[in-house]
């Protein structure tokens, strides 16, 4: 049915259509005997038809008065309500865990170099208890200059152990050194008087243990330590010392006082072919201590026997004062003290090693000695400290060339007092982790007693360290001595005393003076690391090559490089 009346309507459309178009068809004019044209155009205006608007009431219904009531839903909690004005603690985020990198507390090290250098080198630490540590050290450096027999060598071979108990520390170690060279001395305008240098050679061997009780916050707490220290040295020829040192320190804190106690022994003799010496001394230095408000006063005294080949009892102060004017930034202190020093051959030795036998020894005293500076940091990285000083001291040891040996050095005293008025300043500046440099500066002034100059001293020192950082494998060093002018003896006739000993007054007739002139070494190093184990190292001595002296007749190595591995582990 429903597709009939489509049809149906889809012709009745067509035949409309027809008819449509036939209806526009223009039927030509009929011929008549006079054509008529025509043109009609008809206007009319356009009349919109609108359907009838819709209206909306836009005033309110005031007739209606109804009155909506919203549904709420309430929920009371019974919570207690609390005051807290306190600021809360940020809490810190979490970091992912950091690799621990395995420390590597051991080493080996070796390197060879111009002038016949050999370096060996060894660090051994066992266990990682920080309560109980042992390590032990072995280190070999040897070198051989240009001139006859300018040979040098150097070995240490240390161990050491500590144990931390819980309430005193232990530790000991055990060191052995040796030390051999020639007296390779050389007069330049006398240069056949050596021409077969002698050898010498110093050996070491050092015990040594400690007691220290660890540190209570206890207002009232007894403080204790005490050490045990002897020596045995000798040397190529005859020469032999020994030497036994004690020392105790008791320390009870009283609120803010400290009263205390330090005492100490050293039994010590010294022979050769001619010489026999048995040289003691005895300290006790009582004292009392305050320490509050940026104030630290430290007051007592040094009495100090001595007994052995001489004997005497000496007083002398013991003041120290340490005032805070900026805290971290800037301190004042001062120092007044004295005290008996002992000369050994040990230490004469390491100070110079061309030291003849049968050497004389007395004890120096500083009569009193002055101190005053200033000490602080200017900032992170950035620390200083100057201070002037002012000492008396009695029979100062100094060194001459001997006058049949010109290469070999004996000692002299000067027996009346000298005076030495100095200045030292010390800077050290950290720029970054990369990056530091420290610097120590020393001007002294001595006035000799008896003497017409103290030897061998000279007015001026400075040392500079650079230390570059280029990156995590790569760093560099670099260093820089300086030394002033000094003056020398050199003996024209023979001064010794028929009895062999040096007369106590200078004579002009029989020695002149000798300057040695003053120098500059500067040396450079670098060290690049191949991963954790490996490293390599380089290192430039007197690059500068001065040909220069720190004792009369005895030049140093010039210019030389040396280079090797270090091989670090667990």
């Amino acid at each position: 049915m429903t597709l009939n009346k489509n049809i149906y309507l889809a012709l009745s459309f067509v035949l409309c259509a027809t008819y449509y178009a036939k209806a526009q068809d223009v039927k030509p004019p009929e011929k008549t005997e006079k054509n008529i044209s025509e043109e009609i155009e008809i206007i009319r205006p356009y009349k919109p038809i609108l359907a009838e608007a819709v209206k909306l009431r836009r005033s309110p219904d005031l007739e209606n008065v109804r009155t909506y009531k919203a549904k709420y839903n309430y929920l009371l909690l019974d919570k207690k309500l609390e005051l807290n004005t306190d600021i809360k603690k940020l809490q810190a985020q979490q970091l992912a865990d950091a690799k621990i990198e395995e420390p590597t507390n051991n080493y080996v090290k070796g390197g060879v170099g111009s002038l016949t250098t050999f370096l060996g080198e060894a660090y051994i630490a066992m266990g990682k208890d920080p309560a109980l540590q042992a390590g032990a050290f072995f280190r070999h450096f040897s070198q051989q200059g240009s001139l006859n027999k300018q040979n040098e060598s150097n070995q240490q071979l240390s161990a050491f152990g500590r144990s931390i108990g819980e309430k005193t520390t232990l530790s000991g170690r055990a060191n052995y050194q040796r030390h051999g060279v020639y007296f390779y001395g050389i007069d330049d305008n006398k240069p056949t008087l050596n021409p077969d240098p002698q050898k010498q050679a110093f050996n070491f061997l050092e015990l040594e243990g400690e007691a220290i009780n660890k540190y209570t916050p206890d207002e009232n707490a007894l403080s204790y330590a005490a050490k045990v220290n002897a020596y045995f040295w000798n040397d190529k020829f005859s020469a032999k010392e020994k030497q036994l040192t004690l020392t105790g320190y008791l320390n009870k804190r009283i609120k803010g006082f400290n009263l205390g106690l330090a005492a100490g022994a050293e039994f010590g003799s010294s022979k050769d072919v001619k010489t026999d010496i048995s040289n003691n001394l005895l300290r006790i230095n009582p004292y009392i201590k305050l320490q509050a408000g940026g104030v630290k006063i430290v007051a007592g005294a040094n009495i100090v026997q001595e007994f052995g080949f001489s004997s005497s009892l000496r007083f002398f102060p013991a003041v120290t004062a340490d005032f805070t004017l900026i805290p971290d930034f800037l301190q004042v202190f001062g120092e007044l003290k004295g005290d008996v020093n002992r000369n050994t051959l040990k230490n004469l030795t390491d100070e110079n090693p061309f030291l003849n036998s049968n050497i004389l020894l007395k004890n120096s005293v500083e009569k009193i000695s002055f101190s005053a500076g200033i000490k602080g940091t200017g900032g992170p990285g950035f620390g200083y400290k100057a201070r002037f000083y002012s000492k008396e001291i009695d029979n100062l040891p100094m060194f001459v060339n001997n006058f049949t040996d010109f290469n070999k050095f004996d000692v002299i005293y000067d027996f009346d007092k000298i005076k030495l008025l100095g200045l030292e300043g010390e800077l050290s500046v950290q720029v970054s982790d990369n990056l530091k440099w420290t610097g120590k500066l020393n001007i002294e002034d001595y006035k000799a007693g008896k003497e017409h100059n103290v030897f061998y001293k000279p007015q001026l020192r400075l040392s500079s360290n650079l230390l570059f950082v280029f990156d995590k494998k790569l760093s560099f060093d670099a260093g820089v001595y300086l030394q002033d002018d000094s003056k020398a003896k050199v003996f024209t006739a023979n001064p010794l005393n028929p009895d062999g000993s040096y007369p106590a007054l200078p004579d002009d007739t029989k020695e002149q003076m000798v300057n040695i002139k003053g120098f500059v070494d500067l040396g450079v190093g670098a060290t690049y690391k191949f991963n954790s184990k490996f490293s390599a190292f380089a290192k430039a001595n007197n690059i500068l090559n001065s040909n220069y002296s720190k004792y009369l007749y005895y030049r140093v190595n010039g210019f030389n490089i040396f280079g090797g591995l270090t091989y670090s582990f667990n």
